[in-house]
């Protein structure tokens, strides 16, 4: 992107609903209720002819450093720092507040280029906070509308005025396409295995219970505060993406809201929250399940991993807050134990003992979380699934259902991320869940895959003779 913009503003003057307007996207939670941004959150533009990077920040209130409202305001300060432009919104619909003045006059001190937006100016009387934002003495107000897109031209007009034609359209450069792999679908055989490709960007999610130390983790990776941590549960909203370079590897990791058991989210914000983190879930290819280990294998977090294993994702286990236990050797056993036990359907499932606060076990964590990504992009090759298919049935032939023996003919695997098998076979129907077990089980000791899902899907053979008439 060629340059950046950040939103500011008193809280509920529609930051947020603009920040969905660029982006073309609901990312940000909306609601009635002031102070629901709390994080800021980048996106990538797109206005008229314009291509940036947006940057939704939290409404700016007075308040003391150590509260919440205070380290809010922070993570806003640093985010006009680091913008080439700021977009000021003021509410037209209600008029100016002794805070905008305050908010104005820190602007200014700044000496960056701000761009004055009154937004909700289609509604009926807000002629006479469009003209009090006159008052500020940051030049003439853009009057829009962020609910309705109204007022979008002469926006994109104000920010190439602010910060200059060189800025907003700088020259692209044409770089060539290098090191293209040419080899189709058709040229692979049955003995061929794709490499793992360690260069691509990762995605991550990380997920959890309120409190368990989510936010203060993804600071220690970044060696910075880059989101909203404190003693107070459910203080992440929004799920926040930020990128860091791991050993030449770009991470794009992913901060959610804490999520409680569904019975006790009865707050329509809460029900945003855990909507927006499930999606992060399914974006995601790899999700770290936090646990406080101080309380660890609460229901809530069993659900949680069997959610990620539903949805088909690679799984890592964090337990957070090591340096609080005072017997790490026995309570790791003892986690241990639960994790085999308690976890049958992810057997082998990487678990690192960590401290966000500290920054112990971080390496070891990502290790687990490339390792792991590799075992879910697996490919095996078809010579190989069906010479094991055929041992395993001489080891524990299929059983006989209704008097009649079932036979499986054929194996292949029909797609990676989570390693899915077709197998062709008599019956399909038929097949007994605890076959499909023993098969998954022997998959994942066999061909070396721990704590990912496993697909195994049978389809009936195909008949020759099913349509050739019967000669008399």
């Amino acid at each position: 992107m060629s340059f950046t913009v950040a939103i500011v503003g008193r809280p509920n003057v529609g930051k947020s609903t603009l920040f969905n307007r660029l982006v073309g996207k609901k990312l940000a939670l909306v609601d009635d209720t002031p102070g629901v941004t709390r994080d800021r959150r980048p996106g990538d533009a797109k206005l008229v002819d314009l291509r940036f990077t947006i940057i939704d920040t939290a409404g700016l209130e007075e308040a003391g450093e150590d509260t919440l409202e205070g380290r809010m305001r922070a993570q806003t300060e640093i985010a006009i720092d680091e913008a080439d432009v700021s977009l000021f919104l003021v509410d037209a619909k209600y008029g100016l507040a002794p805070l905008d003045k305050v908010l104005a006059e820190m602007l200014r001190r700044r000496g960056k280029p701000v761009v004055l937006v009154a937004n909700k100016s289609e509604a009926k009387g807000s002629d006479g906070g469009f003209y009090d934002a006159y008052t500020l003495g940051l030049g003439e107000p853009v009057p829009i509308s962020a609910e309705h897109g109204q007022g979008m031209i002469d926006l994109r007009d104000a920010i190439v005025e602010a910060i200059g034609e060189d800025v907003a359209f700088p020259e692209e450069i044409d770089e060539p396409e290098t090191d293209v792999d040419l080899r189709g679908e058709e040229d692979f055989d049955d003995d061929y295995e794709p490499e793992y490709d360690d260069s691509k960007p990762l995605r991550v999610a990380i997920i959890g219970r309120p409190n368990a130390g989510k936010s203060t983790l993804i600071n220690r990776f970044l060696g910075e505060d880059r989101l909203l941590t404190g003693p107070e549960a459910g203080i992440t909203r929004d799920s926040i993406s930020v990128e860091w370079d791991w050993r030449g590897r770009m991470i794009k990791m992913f901060d959610t809201a804490g999520m409680r058991k569904k019975a006790r989210v009865q707050e329509k914000l809460e029900k945003l929250s855990v909507a927006d983190a499930l999606r992060s879930i399914r974006f995601a290819e790899t999700v770290v399940i936090v646990f406080d280990s101080t309380i660890p294998f609460e229901k809530q977090d069993l659900q949680l991993v069997d959610l990620v294993i539903r949805e088909g994702r690679a799984a890592v286990l964090a337990f957070n807050k090591w340096d609080l236990v005072e017997d790490p050797q026995a309570v790791l056993a003892e986690l241990r134990e639960k994790t085999d036990r308690l976890l049958a359907q992810a057997r082998g499932i990487r678990a690192v003992p960590i401290s966000g606060q500290t920054g112990y076990g971080l390496d070891k964590l990502m290790q687990a979380v490339i390792d792991t990504d590799r075992v879910w992009n697996r490919r095996i090759s078809t010579a190989k699934l069906n010479r094991w298919l055929d041992t395993q049935q001489i080891q524990h032939p299929p059983p006989a259902v209704s008097g009649r023996r079932l036979k499986l003919k054929y194996m292949t695997q029909i797609k990676a991320r989570p390693p899915a098998f077709m197998i062709s076979c008599t019956r399909p129907e038929a097949v007994p869940e605890s076959y499909i077990r023993y098969l998954t089980n022997g998959l994942r000791n066999d061909f070396e895959m721990p704590g990912v899902p496993i697909r195994i899907h049978f389809k009936a053979s195909d008949n020759p003779f099913e349509n050739r008439k019967r000669k008399r």
